[in-house]
Parts: C-alpha cells; structure tokens; sequence
C-alpha cells in the first residue's frame, strides 16, 4: 500500500538526545471532528523530555507504556490543510495554533510537518505575532492560565483528592519562583494582568526581561535564597517544583496558597496545614476555547512570549541539548519551513 510521507522527528528507544531521529514517517489524514495541520513552529516543553526517557523520573509502576517509534510534541503552530467533514470553525488556509491532545502519551505527535489536531483544541493563531511565538505559547500559557486564572475543565486530578481552585489575585502578593522559565514568564505576565503586586525569582541575567513583563521586584537567587527575604505572600507559583516546594512555606502567611507546577516530591502536607496553607496542584488539559480567549491578549501584546532559541526541525537533537543545560529565558522553538 503506497502512503504519502512527511518528515518528523522519532524515537525508536527512549534515551537521551540521542534517540532523536529526524526521518520519514506516514502523512496523518484527519478523522472524524480533527483538522490537518501544515506546522511551520512546533514549541518544546518538558513533557517531551519526560516522555523521551521514558519519564525515568517516576516510579516504575507509574510510567507510561508507549509504541515505538513515537513522534513527541504537543505546541503547534501553522496553517489549516484539511479539514474533515464533521469538523466545524476552521477552513484550509487559517492559520491555527494548538496545545495538541494533551495529557496523553505518544499520540500528540507534534514534531513532524504535518500534525492532525481535534477542532476543540484548535484555535486561530493570534495575528500580531508570527508562527515561532504562537507556537511558544499553548502548553507554558495554559498551565500558568488554568494554575492562576481559570482550571477550564473537569478532567479528573490524578494529583490531589480535590479539584484545583486558582485563588483571586487582584491586590494579592504573589511569588513566581523559576519566573524566565516558559511558565514562569507567562505566570509573571498572568499575575500582572489579574492585579497582583509580582515578585519575580530566577538569576541575574534574567532581571531585565522580567521587569519589562511586569515583575514589580525581583529576586536572583543566586545571591539570596527566596524563602529568606520574601515574607506575608499571598501565593507562590513554584514552576520548578518537586521536593524544594515546602521551603516557601514559611513565606507565606495564613491562608495563603503554595501552588507547585511539578508537584511530585512535595513532602511537606503536615507543615502546610499547621501553618493554614493551601498546597494544590493540577495537570494542564488542552482547550481551544482557553487558546482563543488567549489569542487576543497574545495578539495585542498584553501577553507575550519570549524566545530564547529556534532550532530547524532536524535539529531537534540539539534543541534538547540546549534545553538541558537549563537557564532557559522564556521558551525553545523548533522551525519548519520558515
């Protein structure tokens, strides 16, 4: 049977940056309610390097099973080619950005020049702003806007008992720990918008940007730990997460809330409760009625996404190379075509 092929890039084992090949692989056609995108900037995110090594970071009985080879990626942003009967909004040649099936495991396969993405999660790419930025956007916006603003759906949380509840920011104090990240700069900016006097965390490099995007004070903690000048916060958005989370406790006064971005590791419930904090967490889900709501702040610059690297879509390798060696300032884009 003759197929037509696009390139992308694969892994055939999980691995390091290695495993990364940029090969032919089948063309996808849309099913039924999905819509066909010709990518031209596919934005990377940690899930894809979890998902690369076979998220080794969590226990054994909690990793996913996948099928090789599997295609990573979820940002993507580029122009309508199909479009299947049942799917209604969109018509070849708009130009769309998406956050594509998002949680699932191997079947967003965004890394490929051809991507097909259910209408839902589909919205129309922000016209102020070129493909590489609206693709920086869908996952790092989303988190920071269903963290902070409005969760936007029902899914269960594996994370927690109890469903996720951003708290008002208007007049609040609030902390952005890892603020140059991809969510980080976007929670700065989110915060900002809601009313929030902004304390922005990350190394001196950084200090500019985030004052530009909004950041009323700024911590390098490089110089001073966090927890020892920051006091009487209302919430801390901790991007970084994991075991260090409960060290921002004591910044917070009672009835304040803690809210790590990466929650695993978090070993400090009892310490929160006696102090009257709330820890919560929850797990970013797609929505394109959450990507057109945002499109327009995107659009008129209210919001903005910053770039720290393109990379051609072959060099994919090497956009993880560099995402590994951290101190990102905003987000890592791969190009396709452009």
């Amino acid at each position: 049977m003759s197929y037509e092929t696009m390139k992308a890039i694969r892994i055939h084992a999980f691995g390091g940056p290695d495993v990364l090949q940029y090969e032919d692989a089948p063309k996808p056609a849309p099913q039924a309610g999905e819509v066909l995108v010709r990518v031209h900037a596919i934005g990377i995110n940690p899930p894809d390097w979890y998902l690369r090594d076979g998220y080794s970071a969590l226990p054994p009985e909690w990793r996913p099973q996948a099928d090789f080879p599997l295609i990573l990626g979820t940002d993507i942003s580029g122009i309508v080619e199909a479009v299947a009967e049942d799917a209604e909004g969109f018509s070849v040649g708009d130009e769309v950005y998406s956050m594509v099936r998002f949680f699932s495991v191997g079947e967003s396969k965004a890394y490929a020049e051809y991507v097909t993405v259910p209408a839902s999660e589909l919205a129309r790419k922000p016209v102020g702003i070129d493909h590489i930025h609206a693709a920086a956007a869908p996952m790092s916006l989303l988190t920071a806007w269903q963290f902070m603003v409005d969760v936007g759906h029902s899914e269960p949380n594996p994370l927690q008992a109890d469903p996720h509840q951003p708290v008002p920011l208007q007049g609040k104090t609030v902390l952005i720990n890892g603020a140059a990240g991809g969510v980080g700069h976007f929670a700065v900016q989110v915060a900002k918008l809601k009313g929030a006097h902004v304390l922005a965390v990350a190394s001196s490099k950084h200090e500019a940007i985030l004052r530009d995007l909004g950041a009323d004070k700024f911590i390098d903690y490089t110089k001073t730990p966090p927890e020892d000048v920051a006091h009487d916060l209302d919430l801390v958005v901790d991007t970084l997460g994991g075991p260090t989370s409960g060290r921002f406790l004591r910044t917070l006064r009672p009835g304040g809330a803690l809210f790590p971005v990466y929650p695993l590791g978090f070993s400090d419930a009892e310490e929160a409760e006696k102090r009257g904090i709330a820890v919560s967490t929850t797990q970013v889900r797609s929505s394109g009625a959450q990507l057109t709501e945002l499109a327009r702040l995107l659009d008129d610059g209210t919001i903005r996404a910053v770039i720290d690297s393109t990379y051609p879509l072959a060099e994919a390798r090497q956009a993880h190379e560099r995402a590994a060696k951290g101190h990102i300032q905003g987000k890592i884009v791969l190009t396709v075509g452009l």
